[in-house]
């Protein structure tokens, strides 16, 4: 497939590979321990942990922010288990629709492609998936079966990892309640920490929601993308100029940007979480160059893949900063020596830890505890990256 302008391609079946992932957090530090190894073999090191998703904390309303005419971005509440949806961009040219990223549940996405109706008479020809994550990927079978000859777009990892580790993920997924419930009634993490009343809330609000998620997903089916791209892939939706590059490893192997040079709008997926971003794993070494080329970009609207639209390049500077401040810190301990357990435990002492949690998460107590989690997923990650060089 060429990396220039894309040319038409046949429209795919569906593919049942799926898994969503998890609530970020204690749960994720063990259960993704084997998956995380096999995709360090694979070179696909994608490490997901993490409790609240959405806006850091929660989501609760469904917004539309108009970003220019004919560019939309919808913000979508949680599902009824706390399980995050990814925000989508819509992006309409005097041609064709390209969308950025297609939510979780099957409801959501058919609601955003009514309101898609509303805007336009055109048809979605063009679907992106930043990365590989579910709540960004899942609705992709909900939009192929409303518009039959659009294709699906990825960065090659993301789409390697889509259709290679996703599989099984509706059916195991009612299993989360069992998990959850031995969780809460050992008032320990997996990892054999206590509970916070952080972690204890979204437990509990995760096993109330879950049934009516559950029942959604028995409908559901995952569709692999059917179009890949290595570095960059430009698609004209008739005089609106849509770049697709993959900057380098960030939150995944395979985290792909769209960029609208024209408009100066940026759509990051999640690169960039706000108000607190997701630093669960992925490889916080790239992390801080993939940003560097970020903040290359001539951009004036940046569309995260969680949270707020940002109207400048301040906040990537500041998530960089924090990352490369923790690979720092990291890489001497790694070169004194450090066990994984003795960095885990002294960093956050020596480390100012406090300030940049009041930068990112302020006073409000759920997203100060989400920052915790991000945290310490960070240094995790930091330090199996460093360490595996």
């Amino acid at each position: 497939m060429s990396d220039d302008v894309l040319p038409p391609v046949p429209s795919q079946e569906p593919n049942l590979a799926i898994e969503p992932h998890s609530r970020r957090g204690p749960i994720m530090s063990t259960r993704w321990a084997d998956f995380r190894r096999l995709l360090w073999l694979q070179l696909v090191l994608i490490l997901m942990a993490g409790s609240m998703w959405g806006d850091s904390a929660v989501t609760k309303d469904r917004t539309v922010t108009k970003l220019g005419e004919g560019i939309y971005e919808i913000r979508h509440p949680d599902a009824p288990d706390t399980f995050p949806q990814s925000n989508t961009t819509v992006i309409i040219g005097e041609k064709s629709v390209l969308v950025v990223d297609s939510c979780l549940l099957p409801s959501t996405t058919r609601q955003d492609i009514d309101q898609i109706r509303k805007w336009t008479n055109k048809p979605v020809t063009y679907l992106l998936n930043t990365h590989w994550h579910f709540d960004h990927t899942l609705g992709n079978a909900t939009y192929a079966a409303a518009f039959p000859e659009i294709q699906i777009i990825a960065q090659t990892a993301t789409q390697k990892t889509i259709a290679d580790f996703n599989p099984g993920a509706v059916t195991r997924y009612p299993s989360r309640a069992q998990r959850f419930q031995k969780v809460l009634d050992s008032g320990k993490n997996p990892d054999g920490t206590p509970l916070t009343e952080f972690d204890r809330k979204d437990y509990e609000q995760s096993l109330a929601g879950l049934s009516s998620v559950v029942t959604e997903f028995k409908d559901a089916r995952q569709l692999v993308p059917n179009v890949s791209f290595d570095r960059e892939l430009n698609i004209d939706l008739g005089n609106r100029l849509v770049q697709i590059r993959f900057l380098g490893r960030g939150n995944t192997a395979g985290d792909a940007i769209a960029y609208l040079p024209k408009e100066k709008v940026l759509i990051t997926g999640d690169l960039l979480d706000h108000p607190v971003p997701y630093m669960f794993g992925g490889f916080p070494v790239d992390f801080v160059k993939t940003l560097q080329e970020l903040l290359q970009l001539d951009a004036e609207t940046v569309v995260p893949g969680h949270g707020d639209v940002l109207h400048d390049k301040k906040y990537i500077q500041q998530t960089m900063e924090l990352m490369q401040a923790v690979n720092v810190e990291v890489e001497k301990d790694v070169n004194e020596g450090k066990t994984l357990e003795e960095v885990q435990e002294q960093l956050p002492k020596s480390f100012d830890v406090k300030s940049w949690r009041d930068k990112f998460a302020g006073t409000d107590k759920e997203s100060q505890g989400f920052f915790d989690q991000s945290f310490a997923g960070l240094v995790k990650a930091s330090y199996n990256q460093i360490k595996a060089r």
